[in-house]
């Protein structure tokens, strides 16, 4: 669909069986992905809850838009997205630069959101130059299976170098400590113990930013958590977000 001169394909599965009272959920790629990356995860979530994963405006099959996005417009393209599909108080999970695009949906628009999960937020402190990113990207590469880097490099080659470039350039300015501290929703955090990317002072840190928040670590992983711990990522989101209901229902 076409949202401010911006096209959002959602890829989207029906729960096999709904659990009551479960929220939808919405997956959100990082800077240069796809929906691909999540395929495993929301095969493994889609059998509680009807799961949809968008790919954002020039990234995975689509090309540059004629104009620039950054986190703000592409957010608020998401938000209509999200009331074209019909869904209110969603779970909004968003991976690397992903996290930045779900934080600014959830700030600006708290009536679609039920609750946020970051996987491998960015930008750690520790990476806040092209270069460091860069290399941290790289270390990644070689602690991520070879399936996982062939995903990457297929997804970054269909972006293209300008658009990646443009979008790395919102993402190194995009202050998630100050956002996270503006948004209402409850937040998960979930980072792989060898993901060079968010490291875990920076994960801990971001998560003393915001309101209400957990931090799950899954031990044995890197950056794309989400592809190579599909089931466990799955466990620590259910598990977060029963804990919400629970909260709720004593409330």
């Amino acid at each position: 669909m076409i949202v401010d001169e911006g096209r959002y394909r959602v890829s989207s599965s029906r729960a096999e069986e709904r659990w009551m009272g479960a929220a939808p959920v919405v997956l959100v790629h990082g800077v240069g992905m796809s929906h691909r990356y999540y395929a495993r995860l929301q095969k493994v979530l889609a059998r509680t809850r009807d799961v949809h994963a968008i790919d954002l405006p020039g990234f995975g099959s689509f090309g540059r838009p004629r104009t620039d996005f950054p986190p703000e417009r592409m957010a608020r393209g998401l938000a209509v997205v999200l009331e074209r599909l019909g869904l209110s108080r969603a779970v909004l999970v968003g991976h690397s630069m992903g996290a930045q695009w779900v934080v600014e949906l959830a700030r600006q628009r708290p009536e679609l959101v039920d609750a946020i999960v970051l996987i491998g937020p960015v930008v750690d402190v520790r990476h806040r130059s092209l270069r460091s990113q860069a290399f941290a990207l790289a270390s990644d590469a070689l602690r991520e299976p070879p399936l996982v880097n062939a995903i990457l490099l297929a997804d970054y080659v269909r972006c293209g170098i300008p658009w990646y470039s443009s979008q790395v350039r919102h993402m190194m300015r995009y202050p998630i400590e100050q956002r996270m501290s503006e948004v209402g929703a409850p937040a998960l955090i979930i980072r792989g113990g060898g993901d060079p990317i968010a490291g875990l002072e920076w994960c801990r840190a971001l998560r003393d930013r915001a309101r209400h928040a957990d931090l799950v670590l899954v031990p044995g992983r890197a950056h794309v958590v989400q592809d190579t711990a599909p089931r466990a990522t799955a466990s620590a989101i259910e598990a977060f977000l029963a804990g919400g209901r629970r909260a709720r229902q004593a409330t």
